[in-house]
């Protein structure tokens, strides 16, 4: 086994046993990045220097005898994330040249257990998109598959993990942004509880529905950095002041007494491809071989997630996105010396066709008698969600369900057609607007060999149930020991 294929856990072992080093260890994923990421595009900025001057600081920590699970493992940053010193574009030549001068509360918390950051990974412009080709600077490519899409907003970070250009990764996920993209590329990643992960220095789509996760090659590795990130953050209005347990702690073998939730609106969507229909009744079953129940619950509401995600995601974004007018940081059109006109040339040039678009849509919910009849009815129907999900936990611990309806689509294959774009995050978009946690974990895959992910989903705050599940599921595979051939 090459350095760069190894878990998280795994690099973690032989760091602390001196077997190797994190300076070892830096060299062969940075050696990798470079043999490799000129096919598959999941990088912005590669930190070679800094990555090594990390790594040189992890190995006398170490060395001391201290340090954490993170401790000298190479991670990949999606490029949403403020970095100190380190451009953060959200792929958008809106903030081309952008130098956070501080760093988000994760970076704070990554940074003090000495983990090594490797890179910014690329993603959809803002995130917004779901295949990684709304990047102003370049697409990402499936690593199990060049032509296809690696899933998106977190592309870059689900391509990374997937193909061993880093040892896990930090995503974002608004509207399936982590799941989907994990899903795709046969990697796990997980979602946590709205709050349960500070949003601080986290540049902003939708503020009530963005939130931080780890994408990572096992669910072990998975549970490892949600350690590390999750807790409150007073800088956070939204953080949760709850305590963090111990997500390791819940890898425990054996399901008995488990109710899994098996949603039929799920599984009666028109245009689900059968393959991953076939691959997660699979899992189903295995997972109730391992002990649990299945349970029959109904998401009545489920059917208006897309439509209600799709005016209360804009109209956030609408709000949130009028900072970038030319004045305050960022790019700014050149030649105009009124400055209505270049408000009007800087956001029409850096901003790409998808931000724009959906600007416009939150910005026409959110005016003057229309508000209430699309934004508020919006968020009356995400309470109706919110309800749902409520209901279901009364006779299920978890809920399962497909990630997406389909495997990776072909890049330009949909990009001109975005209504059906959207369609492809109908499993996910509802997580969001109900602030529960769900987790992507690779479940199978499609005739052409293309990967299929399982969704588990929990009560809010109940990450280690669908941890546990999750692991469970893991341990009866091989799925997740399955590589891109890149």
């Amino acid at each position: 086994m090459q350095l760069y294929e190894l878990t998280i856990h795994e690099a973690g072992r032989l760091l602390k046993n001196r077997e190797i080093t994190s300076e070892q260890l830096t060299t062969a994923v940075l050696e990798r990045i470079e043999q490799i990421d000129d096919k598959i595009g999941a990088y912005l900025t590669v930190c070679a220097d800094l990555a090594m001057e990390q790594a040189k600081a992890a190995d006398l920590v170490i060395a001391k005898g201290d340090g954490s699970p993170l401790t000298g493992i190479p991670m990949a940053i999606k490029d949403l994330i403020c970095t100190k010193g380190i451009r953060t574009t959200c792929a958008s030549a809106m903030l081309d040249q952008f130098v956070p001068p501080f760093d988000a509360t994760i970076m704070e918390k990554l940074n003090q257990q000495h983990a090594v950051m490797i890179g910014k990974t690329n993603m959809d412009e803002f995130a917004m998109g779901s295949s990684t080709e709304h990047s102003a600077f370049k697409p990402t490519r499936n690593p199990w598959d060049p032509e296809r899409i690696p899933g998106g907003s977190s592309g870059g970070s689900a391509a990374a993990t997937a193909s061993d250009m880093c040892t896990g990764a930090i995503g974002s996920d608004t509207g399936g942004s982590i799941r989907q993209p994990a899903s795709h590329c046969s990697v796990t990643g997980l979602k946590p509880t709205y709050g349960r992960v500070s949003r601080f220095g986290l540049v902003a789509f939708a503020s009530s529905l963005d939130q931080i996760g780890p994408i990572a090659k096992d669910v072990t590795d998975t549970a490892i950095i949600l350690n590390a990130i999750a807790g409150y953050d007073p800088k956070d209005s939204t953080s949760l002041p709850e305590p963090v347990p111990d997500y390791t702690s819940a890898l425990e073998k054996g399901l008995k007494g488990v109710r899994v939730g098996i949603p039929r609106e799920y599984f009666e969507t028109e245009g689900v491809d059968p393959s991953v229909l076939e691959s997660v009744e699979k899992a189903i079953s295995t997972i109730c071989d391992t002990g649990a129940e299945r349970v029959e619950i109904s998401l009545p509401q489920s059917k208006y997630g897309v439509a209600a995600y799709y005016v209360i995601a804009p109209c956030e974004a609408s709000s949130n996105l009028a900072r970038y007018d030319g004045v305050k940081y960022g790019f700014r059109a050149s030649g105009k010396t009124d400055i209505i006109d270049m408000y009007r040339a800087t956001r029409s040039k850096g901003f790409g066709a998808e931000v724009k678009r959906r600007i416009i849509i939150g910005t026409y919910c959110l005016s003057s008698g229309y508000y209430d009849a699309y934004y508020g009815k919006a968020s009356q129907v995400r309470t109706l969600i919110m309800e749902d999900y409520k209901n279901a936990f009364e006779s299920c611990d978890v809920i399962l369900a497909p990630v997406a309806p389909t495997p990776a689509f072909k890049i330009g294959e949909k990009v001109d057609d975005p209504l059906t774009m959207y369609l492809s995050d109908i499993f996910t978009l509802s997580v969001n607007l109900a602030g529960i946690p769900g987790i992507s974990v690779p479940c199978g895959f499609s005739p052409e060999g293309l990967p299929i992910g399982l969704q588990i989903l929990g009560n809010h705050l109940c990450e280690e149930k669908i941890l546990k599940v999750a692991y469970n599921f893991e341990q009866a595979t091989e799925f997740h020991n399955k590589k891109p051939a890149v």
